[in-house]
């Protein structure tokens, strides 16, 4: 049914959630894997325009975008990894597109009320901008914001 299923990271807790879904669901549908992991802190936001080097969060962030998609290739799955920067939501919604790929699935927090107004802005903002499917697979509340062990 999917074959090629985009996964966002953000380099918390909350990835094992969802690639522990996604494992079970590429397998079934063998689906390939394109994992994305968008660096939001300045230098990422700016790299292009301002023409910097990567920053150390964001050679952080793609050591453990890699090391997820070795992982999962270990383990049989066809996988891609994307590090981008900038907004969140519009680069999963542009990689989505570019990628081909025709499902998104990623890790939410369950924040409610003036929470999820505040935190909850990614996936909201994904799944009004985009034509592709969005699964959404609801992580511990309350769970680590950042992996502490990198």
């Amino acid at each position: 049914m999917y074959r090629r299923i985009l996964v966002p990271l953000e380099h918390s807790a909350y990835d094992q959630v969802i690639l522990a879904h996604v494992r079970q669901l590429a397998q079934l549908c063998t689906s390939s894997l394109v994992l994305i992991h968008v660096a939001d802190g300045w230098a990422a936001r700016n790299q292009r325009s301002l023409k910097l080097r990567e920053s150390e969060e964001m050679r952080l962030d793609r050591e453990y975008i890699e090391a997820c998609c070795a992982s999962l290739r270990e383990d049989g799955f066809e996988t891609e990894s994307i590090l981008a920067g900038g907004d969140p939501a519009g680069e999963i919604v542009a990689a989505a597109d570019r990628e081909q790929c025709d499902l998104i699935a990623m890790a939410v927090h369950g924040h409610k009320g003036i929470q999820d107004v505040i935190y909850g802005t990614t996936a909201n903002s994904v799944r009004h901008r985009t034509m592709v499917p969005v699964l959404m697979v609801r992580g511990p509340v309350g769970g680590p914001a950042r992996v502490v062990a990198r």
